[in-house]
């Protein structure tokens, strides 16, 4: 009686392992977005046929930059939100046609949604061109059908893991506000998977979020550095983005740069003449 009873103390801590080995696989999806076309077209409004002409723009330019607001509780921190913008403001600065850049807080566009709403906040500000930046993010956490054995003092113990996975999508949206078009848009993304024991699993989803974001913000700095200087290039090369006109005293220095240019070119082939070729 007692080796039976010795030998079902032994066997219990294998078979509560062998279970868990065995059960059913579990995935587990959570997602949060601030969503550009939501906040543009709310309750499923239909966008404006597309105007053929071209948006007037009056450089240098007045940029206005401001974070869409999202849908439920942000795994963005309000301290993560300030320097993502920060880094906006900083690919525009510098730029020959920017004038200004202002930073919007994203409580003026919770209250003022729509392209409408856009517009009012942008002439609030006196903001000729806005960037909006948008987000996504979806996690996975689903147990893998592996597992990892311990010994314990009281037996052995299997701990299954967790798949971790995240895919986070950081965009920067400008448009010209007047005619509500979009200029361009700058992409950043992001896709990390790591295995944990179920033990680490909160904290280590908490992490992969984290850097998941850092990562695609990264990615998306970048393109939009990318695709600001590929804007510069075609305003120089007066292709058909949008109608350019330079107001006095702001980004038209290349224009004045030139004509100085000009005027001592001039005054160097006057000096050379003689007096009576004057």
């Amino acid at each position: 009686m007692r080796r039976v009873t010795l030998m079902v103390i032994l066997i219990l801590p294998l078979a509560g392992g062998c279970s868990t080995l065995f059960g059913s696989s579990e995935t587990r999806r959570s997602g949060e977005s601030s969503s550009l076309v939501d906040y543009l077209y709310p309750n499923g409004e239909i966008p404006a046929a597309a105007d053929p002409t071209l948006p007037v723009l009056d450089l240098p330019l007045r940029v206005g930059i401001a974070f869409v607001p999202g849908r439920g509780q942000s795994e963005f921190s309000a301290g993560e939100k300030e320097l993502l913008l920060d880094q906006v403001a900083e690919a525009f600065r510098d730029r020959e046609y920017v004038r200004s850049i202002e930073t919007i807080p994203e409580q003026y566009l919770k209250t003022a949604r729509g392209v409408v709403g856009m517009q009012q906040v942008a002439a609030m500000h006196g903001i000729d061109v806005m960037a909006l930046v948008s987000y996504d993010q979806i996690t996975f956490a689903s147990e893998r059908e592996s597992a990892l054995l311990y010994w314990t003092i009281v037996g052995t113990a299997l701990i299954k893991g967790n798949s971790n996975e995240v895919h986070t999508l950081i965009d920067t949206a400008v448009f010209d506000v007047g005619s509500a078009k979009l200029l361009f848009r700058a992409p950043g993304v992001h896709s990390q998977q790591r295995n944990a024991t179920l033990f680490d699993s909160a904290r280590d989803q908490r992490m992969l979020k984290s850097e998941s974001i850092a990562a695609a913000n990264a990615d998306m700095i970048a393109n939009l550095d990318a695709e600001l200087g590929a804007f510069e290039e075609r305003v120089r090369e007066g292709e058909a983005v949008a109608a350019i006109n330079w107001q006095n005293g702001g980004g038209g220095s290349t224009g004045m740069i030139f004509l100085l240019v000009l005027l001592a070119l001039g005054l160097c082939a006057l000096s050379r003449k003689s007096p009576n070729e004057r």
